[in-house]
């Protein structure tokens, strides 16, 4: 009866840690796609509402999940209190820590950012190309690891079910 349970437990366990593994990969995945939509509503926004960027971080905060909501309030309050900031230390300082805590490889995040950088044009056609831009990095990092985790991520749930049989059988 024992036996029964630690063999079920150690089964259950490296099934968790597949499982496990497989959340790891897709998490970066998510956080693209999720990034890829704040570029696509500040697009939006500029295209539509013909509002600065940081009006547009201002309008866009209510469609936003928790931590970014938080962060581009911020950014539009900086940037109306006319402190002498540039947009993009603004921007880089309010989502730096959100960005840090997501499972972003460092070329992820200067796709994200790399709009900021063009943000002194006065013409908002290259504003919205600049996102556009940033836009297209992203979904294109994105489409790239989908292909390559759909296998990887079969593999890690079979490996943990397999390393979980295996330990069973020498064990017991």
């Amino acid at each position: 009866m024992l036996k029964g349970v630690g063999c079920c437990m150690i089964f259950c366990g490296c099934l968790g840690l597949g499982i496990w593994y497989r959340n790891q990969l897709t998490g970066r995945v998510r956080a693209l796609h999720s990034l890829r939509d704040i570029l696509e509503l500040l697009a939006g926004e500029v295209r539509y509402g013909r509002d600065t960027l940081p009006e547009c971080c201002r309008h866009i905060a209510k469609y936003l999940p928790s931590p970014f909501e938080e962060a581009f309030l911020g950014i539009g309050s900086k940037m109306e209190d006319n402190t002498g900031i540039t947009f993009e230390e603004a921007f880089r300082e309010g989502v730096d820590s959100i960005l840090a805590e997501l499972p972003l490889k460092p070329g992820d995040r200067d796709d994200f950012l790399n709009f900021t950088r063009q943000t002194g044009f006065a013409d908002s056609q290259m504003q919205l190309r600049a996102i556009e831009q940033g836009m297209e990095q992203l979904g294109a990092t994105e489409r790239k690891l989908e292909k390559e985790n759909d296998e990887k991520c079969r593999m890690a749930v079979g490996l943990g079910v397999m390393g979980g049989l295996l330990l069973v059988l020498v064990l017991c």
